[in-house]
């Protein structure tokens, strides 16, 4: 086999990988309320099927993506399709609450290892900056549209057979995926633990972002932002992650150096990840809401309304974001898919108690596909740009980790605020589909404020990819040096 054709197939396993993860984050959504009479979980409890996956992946991220690069991207990556692979595994046979619970926290451990190192692998695997962007728009794809496609899996899987096949259904994916591995991705030795391995700021970091995902998805959620343990959860979370900042700032082999945030498109990236991912993400679940409680789609209609997303984004981000970035540079593509994002958030603000798909669903779903197939490859690929290979684990993990976070932060936002807005709106007199809507609504706006604040975000601190302007120093050998 050619070089090149080795390398398509080895990037055809990584997005089989990151496909397998994503569609199981969005998968469960569909099958929570079965899950919920079979194995008799409360509607607070329930939460948790969601949560513990939630707290494990975003809270290892960062830690993953960096011991990809002391110990080898595949060991890490064929270590974690083991672990996810074992814990579907456990998940298909659970017969209690339980059981599900700690092999879905276990779940989260293997999906945090497997897609915290395939961007690194991407950008180590295509150097060149023209087949780096189809590359890296393949993933995006995948990483972006997977989410849409869960929820029609999902359906047709929970409908057609049981919630227990949703997690079975991972088993052939993740064995096949691992032997493809083995075969085409090319091993790499990692630069070693070394004696000065940085164990207190990896232990650090990660308590720091377990902390803050479980203040985010659970008592934020349930009882407030405001309720005492939701403060004390974000505060020791920011307390811990003010001390890895100190801690890495002197440590003498830092997990994160932290001359990788001397980029302005490192930082500016992964601060749009942060509020794009809010914005963006949230509204799979509220959409989801609308279409089934107000609307009355079953589970596989909820799916294929949101095909259209997956369908726009797949051919976007496959085929011409890349010359679109060749052409006008990532800044403005960016930025143009972004606003798109915002224009179908706000018109979705309009979409009433007897909405019809074709008038008020059909121009939302692809007004967010053609966005995100702009705006995430584009994200992507400035968020790698300059970061040397033995720091794009690194950043891989560090993009996957902010999109992760903005995505439970939007969601525990969003959900929120439309709850109280609806149990407002009810307590005033209006109908329960009306109050439904109108919470709806509220959240969709917050969610358009979220991505226009990205959008605010791209066009201040985002600079094209090129030669580095004055300011910006370059992420690399020179910028982690010693001052």
């Amino acid at each position: 086999m050619s070089t090149d054709r080795r390398r398509l197939a080895a990037l055809i396993v990584l997005c089989m990988g990151m496909l397998m993860i994503v569609l199981d984050i969005t998968i469960v959504n569909v099958a929570l309320s079965a899950i919920r009479d079979d194995l008799g979980f409360s509607e607070a409890s329930l939460a948790w099927v969601v949560n513990a996956y939630m707290i494990a992946f975003g809270g290892l991220l960062l830690l993953a993506g960096r011991l990809g690069d002391l110990l080898g991207r595949r060991r890490v990556f064929l270590a974690g399709l083991v672990v996810f692979t074992t814990a579907s595994l456990g998940c298909g046979f659970a017969q209690t609450q339980t059981m599900l619970v700690v092999a879905r926290f276990v779940q989260g451990i293997g999906g945090a290892m497997t897609s915290a190192v395939i961007l690194g692998m991407i950008v180590t695997m295509f150097p060149e900056p023209k087949e780096q962007a189809r590359a890296i728009g393949a993933f995006a794809f995948v990483a972006s549209a997977g989410g849409a496609i869960g929820l029609l899996a999902g359906g047709v899987l929970t409908q057609t057979i049981n919630w227990h096949w949703i997690f079975f259904v991972n088993v052939p994916f993740g064995v096949v995926t691992a032997l493809f591995a083995v075969r085409l991705v090319d091993a790499d030795e990692g630069t070693g633990l070394g004696s000065g391995t940085d164990v207190i700021g990896a232990l650090t970091v990660t308590a720091a972002l377990m902390l803050g995902v479980y203040a985010i998805v659970e008592p934020a959620a349930t009882d407030g932002w405001t309720a005492p343990a939701t403060l004390s959860f974000g505060a020791a979370s920011v307390g811990l992650l003010a001390a890895f900042v100190v801690r890495e700032m002197t440590a003498a082999n830092p997990l994160v150096p932290m001359g990788i945030f001397r980029s302005r498109n490192v930082v500016g990236a992964n601060l749009i990840q942060i509020a794009g991912a809010a914005g963006m993400f949230g509204i799979f679940f509220l959409g989801s809401l609308y279409l089934k409680g107000v609307l009355g789609y079953s589970a596989m209609g909820i799916g294929l309304a949101f095909l259209p997303t997956t369908i726009f984004m797949g051919a976007l981000s496959v085929r011409y974001t890349e010359p679109l970035v060749s052409r006008f540079g990532a800044r403005p593509v960016v930025i143009t898919g972004l606003s798109l994002i915002t224009a179908g958030l706000v018109l979705f603000t309009r979409a009433p108690v007897d909405g019809q798909y074709l008038q008020h669903v059909l121009p939302v779903v692809s007004l967010l596909g053609i966005g995100a197939g702009l705006a995430f490859p584009s994200l992507m690929t400035l968020a790698m740009s300059g970061v040397t290979g033995e720091n794009a684990g690194l950043a891989s993990g560090l993009v996957n980790t902010t999109a992760q976070v903005g995505s439970a932060l939007g969601l525990a936002v969003l959900a929120t605020l439309s709850a109280s807005h609806t149990s407002a709106l009810s307590a005033d007199g209006r109908s329960a589909k009306a109050a439904l809507v109108g919470g709806y609504h509220l959240a969709f706006w917050v969610a358009a404020a979220l991505v226009a604040a990205a959008v605010a975000i791209a066009a201040t601190l985002l600079q094209s990819i090129g030669a580095p302007a004055a300011g910006d120093l370059p992420v690399g050998d020179d910028a982690l040096a010693p001052a």
